[in-house]
Order: C-alpha cells, then structure tokens, then sequence
C-alpha cells in the first residue's frame, strides 16, 4: 500500500470490510493481497485458473464517501478475453489478478472466491463446513535447465515457488525426486505442485491443474461408506458405499473378535479385507468423477473402536473384555500407504480420536458434526447400533458412554425381522378399534390398505420388517392396547380380533396373514421383549449419564446413523428408546459421523479442536455403576416405569396402566 497522495485510488473490499489506498495500475489481487483479504489463486496471477474473480458493487457508498464504478477500473484485459472463451466469466465479472485500478471502487469478494469460503452441506439439515484445508496447490514457472545455470532442477523448482508464491524452506520426500525431471519437461517447465501446510512439498503435476481431492471414510461394522472431496471448493463430487465384507467373519463386532481370538493372527485377515474395501471403493469414487487416485492427496477415518484398530492392523482382543482398553485413544497421522491405499504416493491418512474402549472415532465425528461442546443447551448425542454410542453435555461438560444395545433394533433377533432391503415392512399403523394394521413397505409410497398395492409389491413380495417398522408396531400395539406397560400381549383381545393369536404359552399379533406372505409375518411374545432389553439398555444409559450430569431433561435430542434417519422420532419416544423432550428438538442427525469426517478433512483447525474436546470427555462406564441395573428395570417399561414424558403426552395420548387379565396370570403361574 502507497502513501495517501492525490494520485492513490481507495479500494473497499466486502464482506471483509478492509480497505486502503493504493497507486493507479496497482492489481486488485495485489490491493487485497496486501491487507490480508481472503482472495483465493492458484495460477499466481497468471489469469488461469480463474479462482480470483470480483465483481464490481456500482453507485454511491455514502458511509464509505465512495462513488464506485467499473468506470474506475483499466477496461478488460486479453487475458481475461482468454479466460472467458475458454471457461466462463459472467458479466460484471472480472479476474482480481489482471483487473488494475484507475479509481475509488468498492469491490465484492464472492464466496467462490474466497479461500476460507463457508460451506452448506445439506443432508437431514445444514451443517457449516469452514474451508481450510490442509493441501493447496500452486502454478509455478521454472527456469529451463541450461549450462549456464548447474543448480539442480529441484534446486530451481524450490526457487519458483519461494520467488512466485513466497514459500520458503519447503521440505520433500524423497520419493519425488525420481519424478521432478519427466514431469518438468513434459509441462515444457510449467508444472502445478500441491504444499501440504504449506511447508511440504508432496505431489507435482505438468502444466496447469487446479483440482486435487480427499475422501473421507466411515468404517462401519455393516457399512463402508465414502465421499470424495474438492479440496479447492469443498463439494462432495462423488459418494458412495459398500456392505463391510468383515460380516463373512461375524455380523457383529464382538463375534469379529471372537474370530480373532479362536484364529491366530486372523486380525491380519480382517485387516487385509477392509483395507481391499476401502481400496474399492476409491475406484468406484475416481469413475464416478472421472479423476484418478493420484489426486487424492488426503483421507480421513472415523470408525467404532474394533473397526478403527483392525485398519491400523491392531489386534483388537483388549476390546473383547473388561477393561476394555484401547491401543490408543489419540488421533493418529500416517501416509496413507501405510495402510495399503491405493492413492497419491505422498497422501496422508488421520484417523480421528477415540474417546473409550467402546466409545470410538465416529463419536468423536458425531461431536464435532452437532458441536454441542459449543451450545448452552443440555443436548443428546445417539447413535445407535449394536452397542449404543451416547453423548450428553454442553459448552460446559459433555460425559460419554456406549450401551449394548444389541441387534434387536436393527431388526436382527426379531422373529420376522430384516435389515432394511426392497420387500420390508418399514411403516405400521394400527387402528385402534379394529385392531387392523397398515403399512408401507420399502420399494413403494402406497399404503397396504391404498388401490395399486398388491402390483407394486408384485416382484418384491413382502419379506420382513427392518428396524424402523419393528419401533412403529411395537409402538402402535401399546398405543392400541395390544400390549401393556409391561410388554405383555392381551390374549383376551383375541376376542375383539382375528389378529391376536395363541402361539404356545403366549400371544402374538398377525401382521400380514399366511398365504398373502408366505410364512406369516406376526409380532411374537419373544421380539417384544428383545426390544425392551435393547430399549431398557439405551434408556439406562442415557440415565446414567443425565444423573452424571444432575439434570432431570435434555433440551436436544439428535439421532445419527442409519437408524436416526429413517425412524419416527415420535415413536422412539413411546416406545421409551429416549427420554421426554419437546419432540420439535428431537431429530435425525444423519450421517453425522460421515459429516465430521468430511469437517476434519476440509478444516485443519476442526481437527485440533476435536482433539482437544475429546481430551476433556469424561467417560462413564456402565457396567461400574451400580444405579444401571435399577434404571435399566424401570426402562423396561413402556415408555418407562417411573419418568414421566408431559411433551409426549401433549402429541400422543398414551394408554393407562392395565393389568394383566387373570387368565394370563394363571398361564404365567402354571408356567
């Protein structure tokens, strides 16, 4: 910046507000350059990439004693002729590197534009993403090898980038050394390096390249899922996921480490498997883009303790038992060929921390997703699954701990129970006066009860019901009547419907007849209470952790994973899975482990700070506190035996206690 004289023009930045006075012919990239503004370039000014565009704000700025216009500009240049066949540049539009001024001018700096620019990632509900990652590329123009000039071409390269981008002392790996002379001459000395914190230099490429990519991964134990990353502009630019093939080895975790333990060095064969998915997946990634794995120059990992210490190769039978301890519960860095990826030579991998031996790195991506170590309100965190993962605190203090809730709630164990596919019952509806039940299966929007039904379910058929069905009918029988607080079926309803049924010593309820479903499909005595074991395992934890906190209501309640998103946050509450809150701030947080992968990868400072919050978690045991076994007895009824739940009861009448007819009392007594 000049000193003020007649002939220095003012320049005014938006939305950063910083301004000054600068000589006539002075760049606007150099203008904002000079005091701090966050304008984004990779060409260097050289009117390439087009990463630097402004636009013109034209009129009077009275406040600012400005009157802006494109007047006050030098008129467009050949270079941004160039650009604009070439890409696009939109009118009003101008490149900030060959854009000089002649004038006052107040200039808009469009989010595009911006380095640090502020992302929405739009899945259940909006999560701002800061762009700050920790690789960048830049276009550097090297001196030609001549005999005048000995200095080596790394030497020379190392020279470009100080002159052109004032990156100084740029350390390297070895490895780049074989590739720095073919790819100098092949770019006829113009290449495009990617720095990574801006003090290594780990990746090149001839002539100009202005995208480079990260993927982040959840490792979960039925899924894999991952989403390549623009590192330039944070979008997601291809999604995609696959069925863990570790279920060849046991369905769940546990049953993983059983492998393990009856099978000598089988943590080498589950390692190898997951490392080849995460490999395939990569593949599927690049086509699905159209780029290749040597732009993907970073990868992070959120994964369950067991899933995240067989990708490091870890054996993990210290988290079959008691004390369940983890190898460790930092964040790890490493290069991502470490654990055989199939990337750029130089890519890193980060693994985020763990937070205990079954509180894992996806937990701590649920955190830093919903962020309520930033909030006042009292917020629970659930994700559930096998064994539950739950969070509860604020600004103030957040408390940790996992619930088994076993496979019940997924579906598994249920007697007609599936994992959600094309045929499963996903929604249920029981009329209270008949007894009669509607649903909706997966593959179709019509109802069982709507015209049309029976052909679009004609290829699928109706093969189950999956987790999100099993909640809405055991719900929907409680609220119906069928069964009691305590969970048992009414038999002497059978009197007012076909649809209860003897089934040896108890009752069940019919949900689609033999012969329209071949078996029946039917709610048994036995699948009600594998759901009030699994839903009496996740409400006492969430006890534990309340009283932990000496609160009697959470303000929040967010529900991640695969099951957050499709279940009935109204019914989860009937059913007693969470405790009494405003149900208009109970809500599904998505794939909130796969968004705080995708924020640790685009945001260096994101990673720092989950670090630092999981240092501060306190972890509570359930199996060492002695009040579990008494909150998990209360829990087991319908929705709880003591809680009360006034915002439920303002949406839902809940049913009245009701005692078992004597009939059933004395089945239960000659049993």
């Amino acid at each position: 910046m000049s000193n003020l004289n007649t002939d220095d023009a003012l320049v005014v930045f938006t939305p950063s507000g910083k301004r000054g006075y600068f000589a006539r012919g002075t760049s606007l990239l150099q203008a904002a350059r000079q005091l701090g503004v966050d304008i984004d370039s990779v060409c260097g000014g050289r009117g390439i990439c087009g990463r630097c565009k402004i636009l013109v704000s034209e009129g009077e700025f009275a406040k600012l004693n400005i009157y802006s216009t494109s007047d006050n500009l030098e008129p467009i240049t050949g270079a941004e002729l160039k650009y604009a066949k070439r890409r696009t540049l939109e009118t009003g539009y101008r490149l900030s590197c060959h854009t000089r001024l002649q004038g006052d001018v107040v200039i808009d700096v469009p989010a595009q534009s911006q380095v640090h620019q502020q992302l929405v990632r739009k899945g259940i509900e909006k999560h701002n993403i800061q762009l700050n990652p920790l690789v960048h590329l830049y276009y550097v123009e090297v001196d030609e090898a001549n005999l005048q000039n000995q200095s080596g071409d790394l030497r020379r390269l190392l020279q470009a980038l100080e002159q052109q981008w004032h990156l100084k002392n740029l350390d390297y790996d070895v490895q780049l050394l074989a590739t720095i002379q073919p790819l100098l001459r092949q770019g006829q000395w113009r290449v495009t390096v990617a720095i990574r914190e801006n003090r290594q230099l780990i990746a090149i490429w001839p002539g100009f390249k202005d995208d480079i990519y990260g993927m982040a991964v959840d490792v979960g134990s039925t899924t894999v899922a991952a989403h390549l990353c623009n590192l330039g502009n944070g979008k997601v630019v291809a999604s995609t996921g696959i069925m863990n093939p570790q279920i060849r080895f046991g369905e769940d975790l546990m049953s993983r480490v059983s492998y393990v333990m009856m099978n000598p060095g089988g943590e080498k064969e589950l390692t190898q498997t997951i490392r080849q998915a995460i490999n395939e997946l990569t593949k599927q990634l690049c086509r699905q883009h159209g780029c290749n794995d040597t732009d993907i120059v970073e990868v992070v990992f959120v994964a369950n303790p067991i899933m995240h210490h067989l990708l490091l190769g870890i054996n993990p039978v210290e988290l079959g038992g008691a004390p369940f301890a983890l190898a460790t519960d930092m964040a790890v860095n490493m290069h991502a060929h470490q654990l055989q990826l199939h990337l750029n030579s130089q890519a890193r991998a980060y693994l985020l921390p763990c937070i205990a031996g079954h509180v894992g790195a996806d937990a701590a991506a649920m955190i830093l997703a919903e962020k309520p170590y930033a909030e006042d309100a009292m917020t629970l965190l659930v994700d559930v699954g096998t064994n539950a993962e739950i969070i509860l605190g604020n600004r103030h203090q957040l408390v940790a701990c996992s619930s088994p809730t076993g496979p019940a709630l997924e579906g598994a164990q249920i007697s007609c129970g599936q994992r959600a596919a094309v045929g499963a019952i996903e929604r249920v509806r029981i009329d209270k006066d008949t007894l009669e039940p509607r649903f909706q299966v997966i593959g179709t929007e019509l109802w069982s009860h709507q015209a049309g039904f029976d052909k679009a379910i004609t290829t699928s058929g109706i093969t189950g019901i999956c987790g999100s069905g099993i909640i809405e009918v055991v719900a929907e029988m409680y609220l119906a009547g069928i069964i009691n607080q305590d969970g048992v079926i009414d038999g002497a309803m059978a009197e007012r419907s076909s649809r209860i049924v003897a089934d040896e010593r108890t009752f069940a309820y019919v949900i689609v007849p033999a012969g329209y479903s071949r078996p029946a499909l039917r709610i048994l005595q036995s699948d009600i209470r594998a759901i009030q074991l699994a839903k009496a395992a996740l409400y006492a934890g969430i006890r534990l952790l309340m009283e932990h906190q000496q609160v009697h209501r959470v303000d929040r309640i967010r529900l991640a994973g695969a099951f957050g998103s499709h279940i009935d946050v109204k019914y989860a509450m009937v059913l007693g899975l969470i405790p009494d809150c405003d149900l208009h701030q109970v809500s599904s947080a998505g794939n909130a482990a796969g968004t705080g992968a995708r924020i640790a990868l685009l945001d260096k400072h994101a990673r720092q700070n989950i670090e630092s919050v999981v240092r501060q978690i306190e972890k509570i045991e359930t199996a060492m506190k002695a009040s579990f076994q008494q909150h998990f007895v209360d829990a087991m009824a319908f929705p709880h035996k003591r809680d009360a739940f006034p915002n439920l009861q303002k949406l839902v009448e809940l049913p009245p206690i009701k005692l078992p007819e004597k009939s059933a009392s004395r089945k239960r007594r000659r049993r």
